[in-house]
């Protein structure tokens, strides 16, 4: 590590070598697959709701037979109840085939990219945006947690 207190920490430091695209591609790459995280999230967020939704519809059901409105109670229960959200699949198969198929490639994509590129080190572009953007000395303007007083 350089004596420059905003300086990055071995695990994030550019490897010999490697040119300003090559680490700005890297991090393209990195920020995509945080949007693709985000993506998965929302893919969970659906599989809740909707499996919330669904159960909420046994209350209707049940709401309406009691208020004396069996055929809509009937409709619900056989139309909504329990479907498919897309053909053939309730979400958790969405879930599924998203986190083994395009999720999975794009993380080992991501990965292979990085190990090949930048001696598998993680963040490299924004440990560098961070020593950029600080002030040296100042507290809480430290490169890592071991340049904190005491550390």
């Amino acid at each position: 590590m350089q004596n420059d207190p905003r300086s990055v920490d071995a695990a994030h430091s550019r490897p010999d070598g490697a040119s300003d695209e090559l680490v700005e591609a890297n991090g393209k790459l990195s920020e995509a697959l945080e949007y693709i995280e985000r993506v998965r999230g929302h893919l969970y967020s659906l599989h809740q709701l909707v499996g919330r939704a669904d159960l909420l519809l046994d209350e209707v059901v049940e709401g309406l037979r009691v208020a004396g409105y069996e055929e809509l109670a009937q409709q619900v229960e056989e139309e909504l109840l329990g479907a498919n959200v897309l053909p053939g699949r309730w979400t958790f198969q969405i879930v599924e085939e998203f986190d083994e198929g395009y999720y999975a490639a794009f993380k080992e994509m991501e990965k292979r990219v990085r190990d090949k590129t930048m001696d598998g080190r993680r963040h490299v572009y924004e440990a560098e945006m961070k020593q950029t953007r600080t002030t040296g000395g100042r507290k809480g303007h430290e490169a890592t947690p071991a340049h904190l007083e005491g550390g």
